[in-house]
Parts: structure tokens; C-alpha cells; sequence
């Protein structure tokens, strides 16, 4: 099947499975300059199985080839799509370059592009060493706060037993470190979920790194962090 036949006929199940209520409340919680269908992350899930069995045996280059052309469309539920798909496909996964992530990260603009690419693709590739301390770095860095939270949120993948992470904490704090100051609250958000992550498996250099930034951390961090530390929950 040819790849635009296929990206047409995910397209026509996404105007389908479109809901004018989801679609308002995407429009509310994560606005963006990619085109919002209005589809719940369970709609979606039948179609990246339905696509993942039909890339089963198919090599690495051709699942890379087809998630990009999906990822062009700039429909952000066919981003998700792609996402997925790469994330389960593993030998795709796993030849990712950087400069296909580059690719796929083109114009993220919002907290659910950001954490889609950032947990599924960048964070896995920094962990499995397809790109380096200083990519990750420099994102924490960037002008952009969407590349300061992708920066951010690849570090889970060090940590998030669910996700293959075996726990990193120097990796994790550095590139915290990096961000530690940031008022952002979409990057301050990041940096309390990368903190609360490494604290499941390491919570001595977490209660040790609040402790020696807590006067520049953003407020929501220190208390989120502490209280699940302390508590088990992110809230109370």
C-alpha cells in the first residue's frame, strides 16, 4: 500500500472519530499551530494497532519513511499516530539519528507534541546512546521553552521503570540543573515531573538537590516534589 493511500485513510478515521467536545478542550489545554482533529487518545490507539501489525516485519527504513510523511501532515492526532507507532516499532525506534529527530521535532509548539517526542523518541535515543549529553543539553538551553521542556522530559526515559529506564541521576539532575531557575511554567512543570521520576528510584539526590536550590526553583516544584517525597502523591 502506498504511504499517502494509508495517511488518507487515517486521516478520513480521524475526521470520523472527531469530537466537537474533545476538540474545544484541546483547543483550552494545549493550543498549537498543527491542526487539532478532536480525537481521545482511546480512539486513536485502535488505529496505531491496526497500523503497527501492518508494519510488523517491515524494516526500520520504511516505518522512519512512513512516520514522517505522517508526521508532515501536521495534524497533531496523526503526530500522536506516529509517535507511536516508532515507540512500538523497535528496530525503527532504534535507528533514529538525530537528525530524524530533528525532523520530527520540527515545530513542536505545545505540551503534548513535547512530551509525545520527548518520551517516545528523543529521551529513548539519549538513554540507548543514538545522540549525546551535549544534544540534550543544548536543548535545555534554548531560546525555545518547548526545547527546554523536550530537554527536560527525555530524562523520565532514564528513569521511568515502565519505559525501560534504570535510573540516571546524574544525567537527570544535570540537565535539571541547567533549568533550575526557569519560570516557564510549562518547563517548571517538566522539571518537577523529571524530579518526582528519578525520586522513585533515587530519593536522596532529589531531597539533596531541592534542598540546595529551593530559594531559585519555581515554588510549584519544591512543593510538588517534597510532597511526593513525602506523601507518595503529587498532591494532597
Amino acid at each position: 500500500m502506498e504511504y499517502q493511500e494509508l495517511i488518507e485513510e487515517i486521516i478520513a478515521e480521524l475526521d470520523e472519530k472527531a469530537d466537537p467536545e474533545r476538540l474545544e478542550w484541546a483547543q483550552k489545554n494545549y493550543a498549537t499551530a498543527m491542526i487539532l482533529k478532536g480525537v481521545t487518545v482511546p480512539n486513536i490507539r485502535p488505529i496505531v494497532k491496526d497500523l503497527n501489525m501492518k508494519f510488523k516485519h517491515a524494516e526500520a527504513q520504511a516505518v522512519v519513511a512512513f512516520t514522517k510523511r505522517l508526521n508532515e501532515t501536521r495534524i497533531l492526532e496523526a503526530q500522536q499516530i506516529a509517535f507511536e507507532v516508532l515507540d512500538k516499532h523497535k528496530a525503527a525506534r532504534k535507528s533514529l539519528t538525530l537528525e530524524d529527530l530533528l525532523e520530527f521535532g520540527t515545530g513542536i509548539d505545545n505540551w503534548v507534541s513535547v512530551d509525545y517526542f520527548a518520551g517516545m523518541l528523543a529521551g529513548p535515543a539519549w538513554r540507548e546512546g543514538q545522540i549525546s549529553d551535549e544534544v540534550i543539553e543544548a536543548w535545555a538551553q534554548s531560546e525555545n521553552l518547548w526545547w527546554r521542556r523536550a530537554a527536560v522530559v527525555c530524562t523520565v526515559a532514564l528513569n521511568q521503570k515502565a519505559r525501560g529506564g534504570e535510573g540516571d541521576p546524574e544525567r537527570t539532575l544535570k540537565i535539571c540543573r541547567l533549568v533550575v531557575d526557569d519560570q516557564e511554567d510549562m518547563v517548571a512543570k517538566s522539571l518537577s515531573w523529571a524530579l518526582r521520576e528519578l525520586a522513585k528510584r533515587e530519593v536522596a539526590p532529589v531531597v539533596e538537590f531541592i534542598e540546595q536550590n529551593a530559594a531559585i526553583l519555581p515554588k510549584r516544584v519544591v512543593r510538588e516534589v517534597r510532597r511526593k517525597i513525602e506523601t507518595g502523591r503529587k498532591y494532597n
